[in-house]
């Protein structure tokens, strides 16, 4: 799969349509993409990251929220994986960056949805 130009998402971006969205898809979408969201929300928030990989990490939380994307959201089980590739990716960039204070906090803010079978099947994203 080619990923999206998801740098023209960023306009798409804010706090609380990111918070609406994660809550309102965050069983549908699984437990491995939400914690990819959460840690990427948390690292943006960290004054300890570049200004290149934050612009980055908004676009990819821009083209989470967006409606409009490569395969739409309500196409079931597919409509999502454009939105994992593209925070997956991003992850991948910024890994480095992430601190373990935000992985727990993502991992805090998970546990509030998913189970613990739920939550162990995430922790693959910690094996970038």
């Amino acid at each position: 799969m080619e990923l999206p130009d998801f740098m023209s998402y960023a306009s798409k971006f804010s706090q609380s349509e990111f918070v609406e969205k994660v809550s309102r898809v965050a069983k549908r979408a699984g437990a491995k993409m939400v914690y990819a969201a959460l840690i990427l929300f948390y690292t943006l928030q960290s004054d300890k990251v570049s200004k290149s990989d934050k612009a980055i990490i908004v676009g990819a939380l821009g083209y989470l929220i967006s409606p409009l994307d490569v395969i739409p959201d309500a196409i079931p089980i597919a409509g999502l994986t454009d939105d994992l590739a593209v925070l997956v990716f991003v992850l991948k960039k910024v890994w480095g960056d992430v601190e373990p204070e935000v992985k727990e906090k993502a991992k805090e803010r998970l546990a509030k949805w998913f189970d613990e079978d739920e939550i162990a099947e995430a922790d693959e994203l910690l094996k970038l």
